[in-house]
């Protein structure tokens, strides 16, 4: 029996039911096949070895595909642990995904205490097993005899896994000794995995239970070429130097303190300043598009998310009921702000001829994160998103939804983001009892999601089960500068909380109709959008939203009044300027204001001020040459009016 196979290219070749994508690949060339990681036959990610059955589209996967890479680290988690169980003999492993930039093992090692110190010996480990080119060999075992394997090697977390399993879905991977319960898919063998380093070590609690056994997680990268392997090391080390934490607490932007609690937030007067500019930022550009102010409480009474889905689905990941006066009476810390701006769409009737209205609010949401998941501004507690909510009639959800487009690129182009993909979330087809609503509405849905994208030309990726529960969404992955991918604004399209508030408008047949809600957030939470700035452009922020726009250094105090003089010229013109009048040479001066990131210098001295000039620096580009305030006021303008003009 045969079957077709269609290629990206899109031809179609026929071949005996039973063929690999390994087979397929040596078909094409044995360069090709050499550096095949993976295939995804239709939408499944499996192993190259892996037999194909029936008719399907196929793409092979290879180092520069993202699910080639996640075949790759996901293979490396089983070959740490393979190292860690000859090394450690009884330790008993939780989980082992690949993440973003390599994978991690949860493991439990008993009484030895693991440390970074360990990883040497666990490296060396690696390597001789990789050179053994050990195949990572696929089996489908029975869910009696998963249990009884498990059981015999004495590792209770595995056990758990499996009794979350049905029966005819459980598969064993084994790479030489090790046997590991994995659904996969891996890499045709050890060998490809030529450059190994292992990260970090953390602490974290089993299913993130903090009841339940600490394990120890322990972090590692891998590549195909030791070349790569150096890159990557020197991206960490250009990373450590952007790191938001040190830099926020060098220019002064925010912190955090025991006494408040942690992974909340103190916002410093800089700080607070430059967020304030980004709230206003956007305000500015929802005014033009019709967007409408609201205010919400920041917190609900317990009901109010239970009506919404979001009590089921965060009210273990929130902090614990608020209990008034009243018996039985319980509010809750707002996880999110759609509730009550769905409560507020119900405060009055409406006809499709108000129709769309958009609210918007800068609302902060509570969610009670584990602290060993804590991390500065990108992970915290308590943190306020850009939200806004559009209820539209059925026929106007896609020009809702490019409009939206437009607002994310106007901000990315603002903030120099220029490497970006969009991310469709797309629920799980096969796990649908994770969301709520109907298949009509999903399906509506996503394919409007799909229709815009593809008119707006967007670079896109799809990813099944990554959906929101009440609704697919668009998520815009963006690269920074040094290459790192953030998740920055969304757009999800939702039908089911406007039934489960039970929203209506008449429409033009004087009928009760169901509006469709659009939740979107085109920073997505301003802690976490501060944060990837800073490391982005390395605390150097665009002119515009800089805290200090302009250092006046004069040469000596005989020109501090001149100097006072052109900062109030400035202040006048609105530039955020600064006088340093220490005694100081100007030499030191104008490099503590290039750490302090200031972009714009201005020198004044004897020549200066008999002239009523300013000689002008700027920083990365030095000497900019003598000019009058007036011409610098044009220029710092024109500057600011080309990043963010609309």
């Amino acid at each position: 029996m045969n079957i077709n196979i269609t290629l990206p290219d899109g031809s179609v070749k026929q071949f005996a039911s039973g063929v690999t994508p390994m087979d397929i690949a040596l078909s094409i060339s044995e360069g090709l096949a050499r550096n095949v990681l993976a295939a995804k036959a239709d939408d499944m990610t499996l192993d190259a070895m892996r037999p194909l059955t029936k008719d399907c589209r196929l793409q092979l996967l290879m180092w520069n595909d993202e699910d080639g890479k996640d075949a790759f680290w996901h293979s490396s988690a089983h070959l740490m642990a393979a190292a860690v169980e000859q090394l450690y003999p009884g330790v008993k492993f939780g989980i082992g995904p690949a993440i973003e930039n390599g994978f991690y093992y949860d493991i439990d090692f008993g009484d030895h205490k693991i440390s970074s110190e360990d990883f040497p010996a666990i490296e060396k480990k690696m390597e001789e097993i990789a050179r053994q080119k050990l195949p990572f060999v696929r089996r489908e075992v029975s869910k009696s005899e998963a249990i009884d394997f498990f059981t015999k090697k004495g590792d209770q977390y595995k056990l758990e896994l499996i009794s979350e399993l049905e029966d005819g879905t459980i598969s064993f991977y084994s790479t030489g000794d090790f046997t590991d319960l994995c659904r996969g898919p891996h890499i045709p063998d050890t060998g490809l995995i030529k450059a190994i380093k292992l990260t970090a070590v953390s602490g974290v609690y089993w299913r993130g239970d903090e009841t339940r056994q600490q394990l120890a997680r322990i972090y590692g990268v891998t590549f195909p070429k030791k070349k790569e392997l150096d890159e990557y090391l020197l991206m960490l080390e250009e990373a450590k130097k952007r790191d938001h934490r040190k830099i926020g607490k060098e220019m002064e932007l925010f912190t955090f303190s025991h006494h408040v609690g942690l992974g909340l937030p103190l916002w410093l007067p800089k700080g607070a300043a430059l967020r304030e500019r980004l709230e206003n930022y956007l305000k500015k550009v929802q005014r033009k598009a019709g967007y409408k102010q609201v205010i919400t409480p920041h917190i609900g009474n317990v009901m109010l998310y239970k009506t919404s889905g979001h009590y089921d689905k965060y009210g273990k990941d929130s902090f614990q009921p608020i209990n008034t006066p009243v018996e039985g009476e319980q509010y809750f810390l707002k996880p999110m702000n759609c509730p009550h701006h769905c409560e507020i769409y119900n405060e009055r009737p409406h006809s499709y001829k108000e129709l769309p209205l958009r609210l918007a609010e800068f609302g902060t949401v509570y969610r009670y994160e584990q602290s060993g998941e804590l991390h500065g501004l990108t992970r915290v507690r308590g943190f306020t998103q850009d939200d806004a909510h559009i209820f539209c009639t059925p026929d106007q959800v896609k020009d809702e939804f490019k409009s939206v487009i437009d607002i994310v690129l106007t901000i990315f182009k603002a903030m120099s983001f220029t490497d970006y993909i969009c991310q469709i979330s797309l629920r799980d087809p096969n796990n649908k009892e994770k969301y709520i609503g109907s298949d009509e509405n999903w399906d509506k849905a996503e394919n409007a999601i799909k229709e815009v994208a593809e008119e707006r030309g967007l670079k896109t990726v799809i990813e099944y089960g990554e959906a929101a529960f009440y609704g697919p969404k668009m998520d815009f992955m963006v690269r920074d500068a040094i290459g790192r991918k953030w998740q920055l604004g969304t757009i999800q399209v939702d039908y089911n909380l406007p039934e489960r508030f039970n929203l209506e408008y008449i429409g033009a047949d004087n009928q009760k109709h169901r509006p469709v809600m659009i939740h979107r957030a085109p920073f997505g939470s301003m802690e976490r959008f501060v944060a990837v700035l800073i490391e982005h452009c390395a605390g150097k922020f665009p002119l515009w939203l800089t805290p200090e726009q302009v250092a006046i250094l004069p040469i000596s105090e005989k020109y501090n009044k001149y100097a006072e003089k052109v900062l109030q010229l400035l202040e006048n013109a609105e530039i955020r300027a600064q006088i340093d009048d220490r005694n100081e040479k100007t030499g030191k001066k104008i490099r503590d204001a290039e750490i302090k990131r200031i972009p714009y210098m201005i020198i004044v001295g004897e020549k200066e001020e008999s002239e009523e000039t300013i000689s002008v620096r700027k920083q990365g580009e030095g000497d900019l040459g003598s000019m009058n305030v007036e011409e610098f006021v044009s220029r710092i303008n024109e500057e600011i009016h080309l990043m963010t003009e609309q």
